[in-house]
């Protein structure tokens, strides 16, 4: 299980009668950035949130096809979703910080797979947040509440959260946002360095934002991929009409 990509093969997702997702089949290579672009309510967020069965709390939600992470079929019967989603780590669109301080902020996760040892944690808190370039900002103030920091730290503390789990694959639904530039930059720059140890995922509604940090891009429109392919390509020489008119602005 050394391959952490995802492959998907013909999947499609309803909402009770509502077909959300059609026919979509894609291959996310590990260790790249894959950005999700497309207007509003196309099926980006619907999509990322498969990967981590996020849609199972839904009511009446189907999802069919061949969905492969890490080389397992996470839609089969047996499979542990609490593990995938230790693998599987998702970022939200708002800075979601628990009310608690920094420190157990980031323990979360490693407490909750069985981690009692003080020093261990503290090596985890120290690690994640360094990987989240978050310690040089906070190593002083890590018993105060996470909800005094700015919302571009908190949205860091957020990754460093997802990072202590140690997980495979990284999903971000939006996660700058919310966010001004500054903390938007730094978050880029970050995306930049994990996808050196992480898959990442990123739905995004800033087409700047996918030519900056996206190797591969895939247009989502009216719930279906128009077009999946090289960052540079979609965007400079794209093969499909309807992917040169979104990102030339004429609609979305």
């Amino acid at each position: 299980m050394d391959s952490y990509g995802i492959s998907v093969k013909g999947c499609d997702l309803h909402y009770g009668d509502f077909h959300a997702l059609k026919n979509i089949s894609m291959e996310i290579k590990e260790h790249r950035v894959t950005a999700f672009i497309g207007p509003s309510g196309c099926g980006k967020s619907t999509f990322i949130r498969i990967f981590n069965r996020m849609n199972d709390l839904i009511e009446n939600c189907r999802v069919t096809g061949d969905i492969i992470v890490g080389g397992e079929d996470i839609y089969a019967k047996n499979t542990d979703v609490t593990l995938l989603r230790k693998n599987v780590g998702m970022v939200f669109q708002k800075p979601n910080p628990f009310p608690m301080t920094i420190y157990e902020n980031v323990a979360f996760a490693p407490r909750t797979y069985g981690i009692k040892k003080k020093n261990e944690l503290d090596d985890i808190v120290e690690g994640s947040l360094r990987k989240a370039g978050l310690w040089g900002e906070v190593h002083d103030r890590l018993k105060k509440s996470a909800l005094g920091l700015s919302g571009g730290q908190q949205q860091r503390l957020c990754i460093a959260r997802a990072l202590a789990a140690e997980p495979k694959i990284l999903l971000m639904d939006e996660p700058t946002s919310a966010l001004d530039p500054i903390s938007t930059g730094t978050i880029e720059d970050l995306v930049n360095e994990l996808k050196q140890q992480y898959t990442i995922v990123i739905v995004t509604h800033n087409m700047q934002q996918a030519t900056r940090i996206a190797d591969e891009t895939a247009f989502f429109l009216m719930g279906e991929v128009v077009e999946f392919d090289d960052t540079n390509k979609i965007f400079t020489n794209p093969t499909d009409k309807r992917t040169e008119n979104y990102i030339t602005g004429r609609f979305g």
